[in-house]
């Protein structure tokens, strides 16, 4: 017997949920709580087998609890993650240098995948520099490893969490307000990466000047980096006056820093 053909609308076949459904059914606490009683264990399970083998005080535990709450209080996509994680992973904790942290966006920006990827780069170089009784190669992978599931359970974990409100939220007045706030932060989070990534990337030397709470990079005009200063300009003359494609202009800027490397 012959399957029945699925009913067609103007726009399509009918969806597997009928929007009227989305915007009138209640969300059911009981699913909530199963998907957090499932989802908290598997997200923090490895962190805490973590500490209980290596100890509180590793570079295990501290990339697994600081990357899991980098995973709870960062908005506005990998960009604004990683103005957060240049800041701790290079100033407090001191798994790379700033030169680091500015070659591993590069890597991440021409590598297939998402950028938030970089967080792996940055876990990797932590571990392979303290990896405590382990081999350096072998703490390194582990590291990643661990670095990559408290990134990425967390996502997951909010969207089987939050899917069931996002028709009910999204006439909320006052939702609508704080997400407008957020999305002006995020506005100046990237800026603020930009300035650290540029600074970082046209100056070899800086100095850190800090007074309170305040941390500012001042660059040693002698160490000016002409070719990345050209480049950059290069980049921004294909990107917004030939209106390149990002990759594309990625790909003649790689060229160019490598011929300019090998001259």
């Amino acid at each position: 017997m012959a399957a029945p053909a699925s009913k067609q609308t103007a726009d399509g076949p009918t969806p597997i949920i009928a929007d009227d459904a989305l915007h009138q059914s209640r969300p059911s606490a009981r699913r909530a709580l199963l998907v957090l009683g499932a989802g908290i264990p598997l997200w923090l399970a490895p962190v805490g087998l973590a500490a209980l083998l290596t100890g509180p005080g590793s570079v295990f535990t501290q990339q697994g609890l600081f990357f899991s709450g980098t995973a709870l209080v960062t908005f506005g996509g990998a960009y604004a993650v990683l103005a957060y994680v240049a800041q701790q992973a290079v100033a407090s904790y001191g798994w790379l240098t700033p030169g680091e942290m500015v070659k591993g966006l590069a890597l991440a920006e021409t590598t297939p995948g998402p950028l938030i990827m970089v967080v792996q780069f940055v876990a990797f170089l932590g571990a392979f520099r303290d990896p405590g009784t382990l081999d350096p190669w072998v703490a390194a992978v582990l590291a990643s490893l661990l670095t990559t599931w408290v990134t990425f359970v967390p996502c997951f974990l909010f969207i089987f969490l939050g899917a069931p409100y996002v028709e009910r939220l999204r006439g909320n007045k006052s939702l609508s307000a704080a997400l407008t706030g957020i999305t002006a932060a995020v506005v100046g989070v990237i800026a603020n990466l930009a300035v650290y990534f540029a600074v970082h990337t046209f100056f070899t030397t800086t100095t850190a000047l800090i007074w309170g709470p305040n941390h500012l990079d001042v660059p040693d005009i002698a160490s000016l980096h002409p070719t990345a200063v050209l480049i950059s300009i290069a980049a921004m003359f294909m990107i917004f006056k030939l209106k390149w494609s990002v990759l594309r202009t990625l790909g003649v800027c790689a060229a160019a820093g490598l011929a300019s490397g090998l001259l």
